[in-house]
This record gives structure tokens, sequence and C-alpha cells, in this order.
């Protein structure tokens, strides 16, 4: 007895998005651990998943990996943008960490902060706000790279005014040779940013739907509600915004280079990213199943081996 056997009729028929097949995703989730990093036809060829045994290497590996896209850059003499997550957030110490022990100032870095909590009209946060993506980014890793920080006019945050003004700004980095790099987590949702699996819906198909650059006042799946009260406020869900501002794939299928982060184990053998990195590495591309796009790009995703599994029953 399982949940494709028992949905028909329940609270929970509707409730996910109508282009999931929990069949197919089941079948993702099946595969033996150690298979995990096996290739896969639709990833791209330079797209490589890299195995952390704690959270705490993956940390240092994937702020090492920002540092040195930041280094290599500087040494081109070219210009980079970063499309960049609140979640996950432990990278930043280290990015900053190594850019320092490296003196490798900023000032040729951009950085797009993929979204930030809103109001149906994409009314945001105050920047002071702790629960806010830019206070957590000025915490993190504006802030303490002190003086050879990112210059505060090249600092973007995902608000009704500015959000809309990314794609042309990004184009305009690209067309004087900057590389767009895309840093993010992989929802419970599967989705990239707060780009939702549900969108799908709204698009005849996976063409259009890549065409988006982003989106005012998202509304946002009762599950990711959930991951983020869990992941950011404590439990406390009365404190989670139901919308979002986002940027959408017509920014972040434009990477020249990604780096990706999955690190939701929560202890004592539970987790709740175990389904969506096994879906993101085995699915194939598909609009209803954002991250699913991920490895046709070239780069890293760093993931915890914990959420490799088995994903079994473990009673806690």
């Amino acid at each position: 007895m399982n949940f494709m056997q028992t949905v028909k009729g329940s609270l929970l028929e509707g409730f996910y998005p109508a282009g999931w097949d929990m069949e197919a995703i089941d079948k993702c989730c099946s595969n033996p651990p150690e298979t995990i990093s096996d290739r896969q036809a639709f990833w791209h060829e330079e797209f490589q998943p890299i195995s952390c045994n704690e959270v705490q290497e993956l940390d240092v590996k994937m702020g090492h990996e920002i540092a040195t896209q930041i280094r290599q850059s500087k040494s081109a003499g070219r210009k980079v943008a970063f499309i960049l997550p609140v979640g996950p957030m432990g990278m930043y110490k280290w990015a900053v960490y190594f850019l320092k022990e490296w003196n490798i100032d900023c000032s040729h870095v951009f950085g797009f902060n993929m979204d930030e909590w809103s109001d149906g009209e994409g009314q945001t946060l105050p920047s002071d706000n702790p629960g806010s993506f830019q206070y957590a980014m000025e915490q993190a890793f504006y802030g303490p790279l002190g003086e050879l920080t990112v210059p505060v006019n090249q600092r973007h945050f995902a608000t009704l005014e500015t959000l809309p003004t990314y794609a042309d700004k990004i184009a305009a980095l690209k067309a004087e040779g900057a590389e767009l790099i895309t840093v993010f987590g992989i929802g419970r949702m599967m989705h990239i940013a707060f780009w939702e699996p549900h969108f799908g819906a709204e698009f005849e198909n996976d063409v259009e739907w890549s065409k988006q650059t982003h989106r005012i006042g998202a509304q946002l799946h009762p599950l990711t509600i959930e991951q983020n009260a869990i992941t950011s406020f404590k439990s406390r869900t009365t404190l989670v915004p139901c919308r979002a501002n986002t940027i959408g794939p017509g920014l972040f299928l434009q990477s020249d280079r990604i780096i990706g982060g999955c690190d939701g184990a929560l202890g004592r053998g539970m987790q709740w990213q175990g389904l969506s990195l096994w879906t993101t590495l085995r699915h194939g591309p598909d609009r209803w199943l954002p991250s699913t796009y991920m490895p046709t790009l070239p780069g890293k995703l760093f993931f915890l081996n914990e959420l490799a599994g088995p994903l079994q029953a473990d009673v806690n």
C-alpha cells in the first residue's frame, strides 16, 4: 500500500501539480545509493554531481567553487554575474574565507539575488528585516568581504522595482563577455529560485515556459511554505509569506555554469530532499519539475551522501 494506490478520493488528490507523474518520480527514487552519480544521457558533458559526507564538507567545497570562479574571472580580466540564493547559505562564509586568503577583490562581480518574499503586489520585506533575503546576503556575504566586497551598485535584489531589470542587465553583461553563474538549492517541490512546478500549467510547451525571465508576487506551493517554515523559520508557518518575487527559467537557463547544493538532512536519519535530488538527476528535463533542467548545464552539484538513501521507510 502506497501513495499512488490510496490518493484517489483523499485530501491529496489534486494537491500536487497536475503534471507530476508519481509513478515516474517513485522510479527515480528507487535506484541504489551507489548509482546516484552514474552519468545520464540528458546530463551536460561538463555537469558533475559531487558527494559530501557531511554538511561542513559541502559548505567548504561549495564555497571554494564560488571563490574559484570569482578568482578565475578576475585572472581572465572579465566580469562575472552571479545569480545567488538564500538557501543553502553555509557556503558563503567559506567563499569569503578563500577570497580573503587569496586577496581577491570583487569589483568585477555582479550579484543578482534569485528571489525575495513578497505580497501579492510584489512589495517585499524591508531590507533590515531578519527574514528578508537582502538582509541575509548582506550579513553572510557582502558584509564579511569587507574592503574586498562587491560594490553596492552591483548588488541586485528581487524587489518590485529591480527584478524586472535583471534580464536587460544580465544581457548587457554577457554582451561585454561576462559569464553568468547560477548558484542554487533544490526545493522540496523541485523549484529553482521560487519558480514553482505548478507554473507549468500556464504554458503549452517547455519552449514557452523556458522564455519566462521573472514573476512578481508568485503564488508558492503549500509544501514550499512548509519547507521554509522548517528550514528558515523554526517551524513557525505563521511567519512565512505565501508569495515571492522570483527569477524564471529565462534567466537561470542562460547560465554558463551552475553551482548547486543539496544539504537537506535533518538529523537522526530524517531528511526532506532525497526525492528532490534523485528526481533532478534521473527524470530528464520537464517544466513540471524545474530542477530537472539543471543537469543539462555545465557545472557542479554538491550533495550530502545521506540524501542518496536508500530512500526506504525508516520510522523515527
